[in-house]
């Protein structure tokens, strides 16, 4: 090899080893997500919800090849996200997050029923994950509906029954009554999963309750 181009190469490599000290990385890399803290877990849903609320998003520039193939036998998501099922509420892209990395349950609510804290245990027993967010979302229209508690067609009414303590506690004010509700789910979750309840103790997991505003694209912690 020439001079020149062993020049070349050196300062190739010198030039991806600053980008990567920058946090720069030129080529995207898969990782285990699993090996996070229960606090690191949550920091990152912060960190990348800021970033979107901030137009700086880096989920975008990931290799999405690199991302598929690696989660195709598997998958290690860090966290997971109880969420409402609303359509302005796009989990991944509020918390900057792509394929393979947060475990999202989405129902009308954001209500801890069965079927949710069964899918919730999976992904922390079964997948590792180490942090769950109970979200809920400013004009709710299932906590709107509850608090006004009107007949409904089908098996919309099914969803009251879960809500109630909320508006018990924080109604008619919608926007109190929404940041009550996932405060009660996530302490529903706390409190009727032996599975959740373990890891807890254990430091393996942590559930918090949040808010996310449509308006600044802002998610908060409520507890």
């Amino acid at each position: 090899m020439s001079y020149s181009r062993r020049m070349f190469f050196r300062e190739a490599l010198a030039g991806a080893a600053a980008a990567a000290v920058a946090g720069q990385t030129l080529m995207p890399t898969v990782s285990a997500q699993t090996g996070l803290s229960p606090d690191a877990a949550m920091r990152q849903l912060i960190d990348g919800n800021g970033r979107f609320a901030e137009g700086r998003m880096t989920s975008f520039d990931e290799d999405l090849s690199i991302l598929k193939t690696k989660t195709v036998e598997k998958q290690e998501p860090f966290a997971a996200v109880l969420s409402c099922a609303d359509s302005r509420v796009p989990v991944e892209l509020i918390f900057d997050q792509s394929i393979g990395h947060v475990f999202v349950a989405r129902v009308a609510g954001n209500i801890a029923t069965s079927a949710m804290i069964a899918s919730l245990e999976y992904g922390v027993a079964v997948l590792g994950t180490k942090a769950i967010m109970v979200l809920g979302h400013a004009n709710c229209g299932a906590v709107q509906a509850s608090i006004g508690a009107k007949a409904v067609p089908g098996q919309i009414s099914v969803l009251y029954r879960y809500i109630p303590p909320a508006v018990d506690q924080a109604g008619p004010n919608l926007e109190a009554t929404i940041k009550a509700n996932a405060k009660w789910q996530a302490a529903l979750l706390r409190r009727s999963s032996p599975v959740l309840a373990e890891h807890i103790k254990q430091n393996q997991l942590k559930i918090v309750a949040a808010y996310y505003d449509l308006a600044s694209g802002r998610v908060s912690i409520l507890d």
